[in-house]
């Protein structure tokens, strides 16, 4: 897939596309984002962003999957992990619109990485099983977007109060 992207002063590509290279993990997509967003220009940058919009956004699952969602509605929270499948994936450093300086991508969230995995924690709102449908209460990815899994959000060992990223 070519992706449009302008470089900027700083980044560096990789030699090759990693999708070009790639061992087959055999990923499936249980289902698609459906959001509001259609143009990576309007989506927001981040969970925080998305939340602030107050727009919200469902997450379909296909029907082979849904008997998996039994017992999902009563977590609050849960964590989607999404196929970011218009995402560029050489970019090995990266300089953020925001940022003065570039930062190698395992040091970004960016969806720009080798394997474009997005992770979302999202507040479930309604879940509907036998439609296979998930309300959310935002989402900070483009509009189809696959995805790959679902997992309850456990606060009590997934929160890491003590987590900082020291200033450069």
């Amino acid at each position: 897939m070519s992706i449009n992207h302008t470089k900027r002063e700083g980044e560096i590509e990789l030699d090759v596309d990693p999708s070009e290279t790639a061992d087959d993990a055999r990923l499936v997509f249980i289902g698609r984002i459906r959001s509001p967003w259609t143009e990576r220009a309007a989506c927001p940058k981040n969970m925080k962003a998305a939340r602030e919009t107050g727009q919200p956004a469902t997450v379909e699952i296909g029907a082979e999957w849904r008997q998996g969602l039994a017992g999902l509605e009563r977590a609050s929270h849960i964590v989607l992990l999404t196929w970011l499948d218009q995402s560029q994936r050489n970019l090995i450093i990266q300089k953020p619109r925001h940022a003065e300086t570039a930062s190698g991508t395992f040091a970004l969230r960016s969806p720009a990485r080798p394997n474009p995995i997005g992770l979302h924690v999202v507040r479930l709102l309604r879940l509907d099983q036998a439609e296979g449908v998930l309300h959310i209460e935002a989402i900070d990815v483009l509009d189809k977007t696959p995805l790959i899994d679902i997992k309850p959000y456990y606060a009590s060992t997934d929160a890491v109060a003590e987590a900082v990223i020291a200033p450069r």
